[in-house]
């Protein structure tokens, strides 16, 4: 189990491995308790689900807006949820952060917890109390900080993703990775996503791994007022792509958005060429695409909307090292890649 911190709770804890049945013991006694899930969910897992009262969302990005949460407010009025109703958000990284919001700001704010049945949502959607929508297709404009009771992150649920949403979660471990865990990132250039599903002893450990460099910053700075923001390693070109096209999922944008900051650390003399080799090959060793097509022009033109920039100014967040990164206010006319 990994413990994070919160101010006035006991800490959110994490769970993973063969974790699944321990639902019923993190519920809070005597209270009631409203699942929200996707259809894909009710499909896979609709027998646990089904024993609670649930309201069921749709599925992709597209729906991960405003109008969403106000429905799942007029679902839980109609359901009598009052304060003391308990939430629990059953489903991958856009049920996690849709859930999380309209948790936090229901009645001014219910408890909640997660069941996290992706890769994506296991080591980072879910992870952090980072809860938000996206605003004109501008990612995660509204949002809260806001930590949930619990995460659940049982392996098995991951054999029924299809691959290539495997691989956008393999993505964030890479990212965390290079942020602190030198270790965690030589099993990703010796392992491909297929060693990785076969070995559960591995996949846990890999992914309780990513979950530690996440809960040790966020420990450190739960708002983001600075150490938290190595979190976004890549993740803001990423979501200049995102933005831009829906070639790529989330995941995907954010192997991109990596290749791309680590050149970018490369061309500033803060990491070494064989450095960003090694970030490359590991990431198409998982299977990941390295590159777009999207002209830089409108990549930075969209970073002009990241919610990150202030005063024309960027933080970038720069590799330096496998295992280390830092944090660079850069002009956004200096942000340049080969």
């Amino acid at each position: 189990m990994v413990e994070i911190p919160r101010t006035g709770k006991t800490p959110s804890r994490i769970l993973v491995g063969d974790v699944l049945g321990r639902l019923p013991e993190l519920l809070p006694e005597g209270r009631r308790t409203v699942v929200i899930t996707d259809p894909n969910l009710m499909q896979h897992y609709g027998e646990p689900i089904s024993r609670f009262e649930h309201i069921v969302i749709p599925t992709g990005e597209e729906h991960k807006t405003l109008d969403t949460i106000a429905e799942i407010y007029r679902r839980l009025i109609e359901l009598g949820a009052d304060r003391k109703t308990f939430i629990v958000g059953f489903g991958g990284g856009i049920v996690t952060d849709i859930t999380g919001f309209a948790a936090s700001t229901y009645m001014r704010g219910v408890d909640f917890g997660f069941v996290a049945t992706s890769l994506l949502a296991q080591v980072d959607a879910s992870v952090g109390g980072k809860n938000g929508v996206n605003v004109g297709g501008y990612k995660n404009m509204a949002g809260v900080f806001n930590q949930p009771d619990f995460v659940l992150c049982d392996t098995d649920t991951l054999q029924t993703l299809p691959p290539r949403e495997f691989r956008a979660g393999l993505a964030e471990m890479i990212k965390a990775a290079i942020i602190a865990d030198p270790a965690l990132f030589r099993i990703f250039e010796s392992h491909s996503p297929e060693d990785l599903l076969a070995d559960k002893a591995l996949l846990t450990k890999a992914i309780t791994s990513a979950i530690r460099v996440k809960a040790h910053i966020v420990e450190a700075d739960e708002r983001e007022a600075g150490e938290r923001r190595k979190l976004n390693l890549g993740h803001t070109l990423a979501h200049a792509i995102e933005k831009l096209t829906r070639e790529f999922n989330h995941g995907e944008a954010v192997a991109i958005g990596l290749v791309q900051i680590a050149e970018i650390s490369t061309k500033m003399g803060l990491l070494a060429p064989t450095q960003k080799d090694r970030i490359v090959r590991a990431l198409q060793k998982a299977g990941l695409p390295t590159r777009t097509d999207l002209p830089k022009a409108q990549l930075l033109q969209a970073l002009t909307h990241d919610k990150k920039v202030e005063q024309d100014k960027l933080w970038l967040i720069l590799p330096v090292a496998i295992g280390d990164v830092i944090l660079k206010e850069t002009p956004l006319n200096e942000v340049s890649w080969d």
